[in-house]
């Protein structure tokens, strides 16, 4: 397995891309040092040594018509999130100054439902306005399913990324949610990008899923032409329909993470939310692919301080 891992490195490292077949071959590997080792080569190659970091607020809570099976805000299941209506200019622009203040790059408006009501909407792109004027961050959005109209809208008020993750594998979607469909949340990606926008898509992880479901959606993101991955981690919620999955092993979270360098080596492979799994070991992701990270607290769970994260890329040798 050495020798195929470094043949796998070297294949990447001269400008070809890994098959399917090949990532499944790496994800059976008991070599994890060398495999992690690999990633982080190919990482330092093809993006150096610089990691991103963005933010986001939950900007409307719970009630959501869908029934995501992993999701703590949807009116499927009893769990005793917040719940309140979309949050006004102000409290928006206080919090993205203050992440721009701890040195985040990014600031995001994460709000709950399949998508934002006419009303809604016509208020996040006053929102949007305002912070392009009154801050530094690069702006982002994650409205849910969009059309691309909408998405053409955002761009002309500032925003230049939208976040929408299909979440696993084509073939395991129906798994998690059947109100809408995998080729729901694609029809989103790809008005985004008709609409000139840079898309942010990954997925969730240790959700019951296979590791071959979770090459795919590495695969199927990677086809899409997506170079920001937020990799999250399943933190079973009381109350949804998973509240009882097993937790991913440290060892398995940092696999993945290193296989989804190995498949998109251009990529920005993201630490997002439940990384908290991993305790103390969270730095070992910056030695195995990932260079970027979502600091601060995210949508009904608490991350890490944006300074703690930055303390610790640093200490990895890496820069902010």
């Amino acid at each position: 397995m050495k020798d195929f891992i470094k043949k796998v490195e070297n294949k990447i490292m001269s400008g070809q891309s890994i098959v399917f077949e090949e990532a499944v071959q790496l994800s059976e590997t008991e070599n994890i040092e060398q495999l992690f080792t690999a990633a982080n080569r190919i990482r330092e190659k093809f993006k150096g040594n610089k990691v991103d970091l963005c933010t986001i607020m939950n900007a409307k809570s719970g009630k959501c018509s869908e029934n995501c099976k992993y999701c703590a805000q949807s009116a499927h299941y009893h769990t005793g999130v917040q719940e309140y209506p979309l949050i006004s200019v102000e409290e928006a622009l206080e919090r993205a100054r203050e992440n721009e203040k701890c040195g985040a790059h990014r600031f995001s408006l994460v709000t709950s439902g399949k998508s934002l009501s006419e009303e809604d909407f016509e208020k996040v792109i006053e929102i949007y306005k305002v912070l392009r004027k009154e801050t530094g961050m690069k702006l982002c959005a994650s409205h849910g399913i969009i059309s691309y109209e909408q998405a053409v809208r955002l761009k002309n008020v500032g925003v230049t990324m939208y976040h929408h993750n299909i979440e696993t594998s084509r073939e395991y979607f129906d798994k998690i949610c059947d109100t809408h469909s995998y080729q729901d949340r694609i029809n989103t990606i790809k008005n985004v990008m008709a609409a000139g926008l840079d898309i942010c898509c990954g997925g969730i992880i240790g959700m019951g899923e296979s590791m071959e479901d979770r090459i795919k959606m590495a695969f199927e993101i990677k086809e899409l032409g997506i170079k920001s991955i937020p990799v999250n981690v399943l933190n079973p919620i009381k109350g949804t329909p998973m509240e009882n999955i097993e937790p991913l092993s440290p060892e398995e979270i940092l696999k993945i993470m290193s296989l989804f360098r190995f498949i998109i080596p251009d990529g920005f492979i993201r630490y997002a939310g439940g990384r908290n799994a991993l305790g103390e070991l969270q730095n070992l992701g910056f030695k195995a692919g990932v260079n970027a990270a979502l600091v601060g607290n995210y949508l009904t769970t608490v991350g890490n301080s944006i300074s703690q994260d930055i303390e610790m890329i640093q200490k990895e040798g890496l820069e902010v």
